[in-house]
């Protein structure tokens, strides 16, 4: 049996890994469980671990599975494991965005690198293609793939030199990891979030403070869906 927090904070780790590949930091199922500190979420982790409800994975920053759900859930987990390719970096070829399959692979431009840390200029003249198979490729429209520059993002588990595939948008909800590109010319990949009449780009790791800009100064040019990462 499992109690009323420690409870939502399971649904709240599984709906938010259905969303984004990746778990919530510690922060943010605090705030989402209205608690005072971390501890009360490092106790519910341990707790829901100790019932084999979740599992850690060691030498990765922020890195929980969720091993199962109880029947209120719905008994199986909605999507425990990120959208990660490991392997050796495919040939690379020009290529085109394309449109979204179904199934099978396809193959999406890489438009240069994206800032996880500086912003820097991110769009190539010349794309370069990679391979990605078709079920990484959510909701309709057109994606592309950057290669990540920095480790701003490393507690949402993107790290320098992977690649991410990005569905084009020019929205984005709260919380959303997206491409946003600064009074038009740089660009960052961050956490998106509202502060009153002003945008708030958020890094996942301390080293690096929030970003507070003005709407008008940042644009939304994609949406985190994939990542691909070579060793």
């Amino acid at each position: 049996m499992l109690t009323k927090k420690q409870l939502d904070l399971l649904n709240f780790i599984n709906k938010r890994m259905q969303r984004d590949g990746v778990p919530p930091s510690f922060d943010e199922m605090k705030d989402a469980l209205d608690l005072r500190s971390k501890s009360g979420i490092h106790r519910l982790i341990t707790a829901l671990e100790e019932r084999g409800f979740i599992r850690r994975l060691a030498h990765r920053a922020r890195a929980i599975e969720i091993v199962k759900l109880p029947e209120s859930l719905g008994g199986q987990p909605l999507g425990f494991s990120p959208q990660v390719i490991d392997g050796d970096r495919p040939d690379r070829i020009p290529g085109s965005a394309v449109e979204v399959s179904s199934s099978g692979v396809a193959e999406l431009p890489i438009m240069g690198r994206i800032a996880a840390g500086v912003p820097i200029e991110s769009i190539n003249e010349q794309p370069v293609g990679i391979a990605v198979p078709g079920s990484m490729l959510k909701g309709n429209g057109h994606h592309y793939a950057l290669e990540v520059k920095g480790d701003s993002m490393i507690e949402a588990g993107i790290n320098d030199g992977d690649v991410v595939v990005i569905r084009e948008t020019s929205d984005a909800e709260e919380g959303d990891i997206v491409v946003a590109q600064i009074e038009g010319y740089e660009a960052t990949l961050k956490r998106f979030r509202r502060k009153g009449n002003m945008i708030m780009l958020e890094a996942a790791n301390p080293a690096y403070e929030p970003r507070i800009l003005p709407s008008g100064d940042v644009s939304i040019q994609g949406r985190l869906v994939g990542l691909i990462r070579t060793y």
